[in-house]
């Protein structure tokens, strides 16, 4: 499969998991792979449990990008999570087969008031944290396009499009597009407010600026994929497609297209 051998494992203990972990233990030295208790040493992070455990997997390892992210689910499969824990025989079939390939996921920089930076895999949103609506001015590449009141907006990757964003009605993305894509959160649209109300597709050079109008509330809550960041005051976001890409090994029989018809139609 790869010369790559040295393999952290991302998981929550529990005693009913943990007999499952030691066959994937089992299995992995008898193809040689050395288990590491340090994820810096690791050229392949597994994470095992659903598409959350993997996003925090990678969050928690800091966006690596030299090395492989592999998704074990412990139940159903999801969009990130090509093989499961229920399976051994479907993994070391994989161990010894060329039937996985590596797959680049791409991902978004983040930026707040030119401070803290983070990045997303799925998606960053910014909400109102309080029943009541906020404003931002929206720029893309320094050109004023609208001025946003509603509950708050989404920016997803391609494969974010299949989460949150799906949820607004945001379009399903191929992640072989690269670039990100704008829905927003129950926005008003009257006289005095006006948006394009249509989730809207940027090509992956664009630049995208949410600039919070402060009118008394001004404290958003913005997410991190499936993570609230403490973030308790915020004038300007920045937000791009990120140079780094998120390797992954998936199965060649379980495309894209394929985890779409499974979970959806």
């Amino acid at each position: 499969m790869t010369d790559r051998r040295k393999v952290y494992l991302y998981y929550k203990p529990s005693e009913e998991l943990e007999p499952k972990i030691e066959q994937l233990r089992t299995l992995g030295r008898k193809y040689d792979f050395e288990l590491v208790k340090d994820y810096t040493e690791a050229n392949i992070i597994a994470s095992i449990g659903g598409d959350g455990t993997f996003l925090q997997a990678i969050r928690k390892t800091n966006f690596r990008d030299d090395c492989l992210y592999v998704g074990i689910n412990d139940g159903h499969l999801g969009f990130y999570t090509d093989f499961s824990l229920d399976d051994m025989d479907r993994i070391e079939e994989g161990l010894q087969s060329d039937i996985i390939e590596v797959l680049r996921y791409p991902v978004i920089d983040v930026t707040v008031d030119g401070l803290k930076t983070f990045q997303c895999l799925n998606e960053c949103s910014i909400r109102s944290n309080v029943i009541k609506t906020f404003a931002l001015d929206v720029y893309i590449d320094d050109l004023y396009f609208e001025t946003f009141r509603g509950d708050g907006m989404v920016i997803s990757t391609p494969t974010g499009s299949t989460a949150y964003n799906k949820s607004l009605k945001g379009a399903v993305v191929d992640p072989r597009l690269k670039g990100m894509q704008l829905t927003e959160i129950a926005s008003l649209n009257n006289n005095e407010y006006r948006t394009l109300g249509a989730p809207l597709l940027l090509n992956g050079d664009r630049n995208l600026v949410l600039k919070v109008i402060q009118d008394g509330n001004d404290h958003p809550i913005i997410g991190a994929d499936n993570e609230a960041l403490s973030i308790r005051h915020c004038h300007e976001i920045h937000i791009k497609l990120a140079s780094k890409q998120i390797k992954t090994l998936k199965m060649k029989d379980n495309s894209f297209l394929h985890k779409v018809k499974r979970s959806f139609l």
